[in-house]
Formats: structure tokens, sequence, C-alpha cells
């Protein structure tokens, strides 16, 4: 991919839909162009439910972002989420026809594909493979291709949804006239937003808590080891207020973001907010500890079921770089002490920051942003993967041309035609050689006519 081409994400959400126009920059961060954002009506964790109010929703975070960075946007790679996704591990063998020859990423490219191949549960589809660790002849190792081998061998990480959720997805990207570039699964987007190299290599838990779902990507070795969607988020704890204090929704979610906290004991009684009355009636007190008693019952739910994923993975000890925080819900007061104390592992609020360039807008440092930015990092790294793959095909096909037409082509080169001169002194040689065997020839016929038959015997 040539440096400094633009990039849209779009991060299609319970609460948002958010769209990051953005590109490489010479130093390799990301320079964000411009940020639409707007709320999303039309979707339930993480899936579509009504498509006209989904698509108005892109229409006019696109025309945002549109408008700011003075970009005309046609093309986007959109995120995919819900408690539809899960995933699986695979392995897939390649016997080689030739094994003198160097392993290419066009070979690699080919095993990863036949993974697509595997039979699914009807109305579910794949929606990525990721290799993980690949073999060559029984061995172990990081990077196979210029490597020579007889057979490939490689682990893939395979991740599947419902087939319906992701059509109504790409429904929704058609008809507000635009055209797909990727689909990412939205955790993994998120992990390469605020994670770093040394994390996924010591092992890490990204959790991205979101507003209909809260998202889990665990990496180990720098691969990813599981993901997993848990059907709760922010806007649950929103329900939960809306019930437990006996309040409209609208102001529930103002007094979860204004005043809320994961930790009750950190609050005192006497410590109130006042919420104005429906229709004349008189005004309604919520004590913050009783608020954060709510929000706190709910958190240490979902970090329950975060814990029953870790330990579904064979790295489940081995996690040293613990917990990292992202999404909306990773904005709430107290929350990292929480995590803390129900997981027993470490744990940091992850910020898109890291990977941006130094003039970014600051509200997009938020942790609520991760998403949409990790879906242009990921869709760059995808394209310049895509474009090493498609020179490794090229030269593929050129080696195979030159096998076939020797005479025509080397290494898609054509083969100019060699022109032989003959020295004119060796011609002479020739000549006189010849002479000299006609004259031999002459000799012994002549001679041979004076022998009797017992002579020549």
């Amino acid at each position: 991919m040539s440096e400094g081409k633009i990039i849209v994400g779009l991060d299609i959400g319970t609460t948002k839909v958010a769209c990051i126009v953005g590109r490489k920059a010479n130093n390799g961060k990301i320079e964000i162009l411009g940020c639409g954002k707007t709320i999303s009506t039309g979707v339930r964790r993480g899936e579509v439910i009504n498509i006209v109010e989904t698509v108005n929703a892109i229409q006019k975070a696109v025309a945002q972002a549109s408008e700011q960075s003075g970009v005309e946007i046609n093309c986007v790679s959109v995120g995919i989420a819900g408690q539809h996704i899960k995933s699986l591990q695979h392995r897939g063998v390649m016997m080689r026809d030739n094994h003198e020859t160097e392993i290419t990423e066009a070979e690699l490219e080919r095993l990863r594909h036949d993974t697509f191949k595997i039979n699914m549960m009807p109305g579910e589809e794949i929606i990525d493979i990721i290799r993980q660790d690949t073999y060559v002849d029984g061995e172990l190792t990081s990077n196979p291709v210029g490597m020579l081998g007889s057979k490939i061998e490689a682990n893939f990480h395979v991740i599947i949804g419902r087939t319906s959720a992701a059509k109504n997805i790409i429904k929704c990207i058609e008809n507000a006239g635009l055209t797909m570039d990727y689909m990412i699964l939205e955790p993994i987007a998120s992990a390469q937003a605020v994670l770093d190299e040394e994390e996924k290599d010591a092992g890490v838990v990204l959790v991205d808590i979101g507003g209909g779902t809260t998202d889990i990507a665990i990496f180990k070795e720098k691969k990813i080891q599981h993901t997993a969607v848990i059907p709760f988020g922010g806007n649950i704890i929103t329900e939960d207020i809306c019930t437990g204090c006996s309040i409209i929704r609208h102001y529930a979610e103002e007094v979860k973001v204004k005043f809320g906290s994961a930790l009750a004991n950190e609050n005192r009684d006497d410590e109130v907010v006042s919420i104005p009355g429906i229709k004349g009636r008189p005004p309604k007190e919520i004590s913050f500890k009783s608020l954060a008693g709510i929000i706190q019952s709910r958190l240490e739910e979902i970090f329950d079921l975060v814990n029953f994923e870790i330990q579904k993975t064979k790295s489940s000890n081995r996690l040293i770089a613990g917990i990292v925080l992202t999404g909306g819900g990773a904005r709430m007061k107290h929350i990292q002490q929480l995590a803390e104390f129900k997981t027993g592992m470490e744990v940091r609020i992850g910020y898109p920051n890291e990977h941006l360039a130094e003039n970014t807008l600051k509200e997009l440092s938020s942790p609520m942003y991760a998403t949409g930015i990790g879906i242009v990092i990921e869709t760059i790294a995808r394209m310049e993967h895509d474009n090493q793959l498609y020179e490794s095909q090229k030269a593929e096909r050129q080696r195979e041309e030159a096998l076939h037409h020797p005479d025509e082509t080397v290494s898609g080169l054509p083969i100019e035609p060699v022109e032989t001169t003959i020295n004119e002194n060796e011609e002479e040689e020739n000549k006189t050689r010849r002479s000299m065997n006609d004259i031999v020839k002459g000799i012994i016929t002549r001679f041979s006519n004076f022998l009797t038959p017992e002579d020549i015997n």
C-alpha cells in the first residue's frame, strides 16, 4: 500500500456510530484527518435490528467525517461484533510438489484459504481466519517465507458469526451508498489501537466494554489465542439504574456518566444527586453510594464472565501483562480497582493515543474511539499484507510460466534469440578435415580391390 493512502474506519456500535478518517504518516503513526459521530438507534447488543435507522446514522457520521477531513468517502472498513460471534482452532496441512523451492507468501495464503472450506453449522459463516503457529517439516518457525521444505502445517484461529448478522451490516453499508474494504472483528481492531507488541508477547487480555457488548481478545507470544463477545455492556447498567432508582433512561444514562462509580465503598451516603420529577412530580434524590452499588453489581457479573473466558485458554496462568480495559465503559470511575479485585490480575486503561500522530484531536484519545481507530490501523496492515501477497503470487506465476515455456520466458522476462557466429579459421579447418576424410575413404576403397577375401579376414 502506498504510504499516505486514506483509510476510513466505521464503528457501528450499540450506542454510537463513529466514522474515523486516517492515513499512515511518514513516522509510522496514524494521522487522523476527520471524525464523525452520531447516536445509534438501530443496533442492539452489537447486531443490526433496524436497517433504516442504522443507514441514517451511518450517513450522518460519514457526512460529518467527510466535512471535517475534506475527503470524499466512498469505501469503508467496518467492525463486526455481537453475541453470535465465536471462535475455534483449526490445523491445516499442505504437501508441497517441489520441496527444493522456497516457500512463498502465496502458498501460506492458499493454506489459509483452504480453511474456509471447513463445514459450518447452518446459518453460520467464517468471518475471518488468522494464522498462528506455522511448522515446516514439523519444526516451528516464526516466518516460513523463504525456507525450504516438503510439508507446511499451520494453526488457525477461526472466527465464526451468524450469516444474517454479517449480511445486515453489508446491506447497511450498501444502502448508505458505500462499498466495503474489510469486515474486521471489533476486539481485534480495539487490540490494534491500545496494545503494544510487548504486551501481546507477554500475554494480555483485551476487554472492550461497549454499549451493548463486552468484547474479549486474548494474546500470547504475539498471537491471538481466544476471542469472545459477552452480551452485556454499558446499556444494561443504564437499564439497571432505571429499574433500581425508578427514573427514566435519559436521566439514568446522565447520572451514570457524571456521578457513577464501580465501587460503592468509595462513596459516602450523604452525597446525593437530585433527578427532576416527571410531569410536575417532586424531584427524586439518589445517593452516590446507592448508584455505585447498582453499577458495581453488574460490573462484577461482567468480570466474572471475563474470568470464565480467560480460563478457557491454555495460557490463563501465563498472561503476564494482565488486562487492558478500553471502550466507553472503561471510563467508569474506580473500574480499574474493581477489575483487579475480581480477576486478581494487573489492570490498566487502554487509550488509543499511542499509535496516533501528535496533532490528533484530544477527544479521539478516549477509550470510546479505540474500535474505530483500530479499524483504520488494522485496515492499513491488511492492505500492506495484501500487496505483499500480490507480489508473491505474481512472482509465482512468472516462475510457472518459465517452467512451462522455457524458450519464451525466464522469471517473466522474454528471452532474446542468441546469434551464434563461427570463426572463419574454424570453418576452414572443418572443410580441410572433411576433405581429408574423403581422401582416406577413397584410398581404402581402391586398396581393397587388390585384396582377396582371405586377406581381409
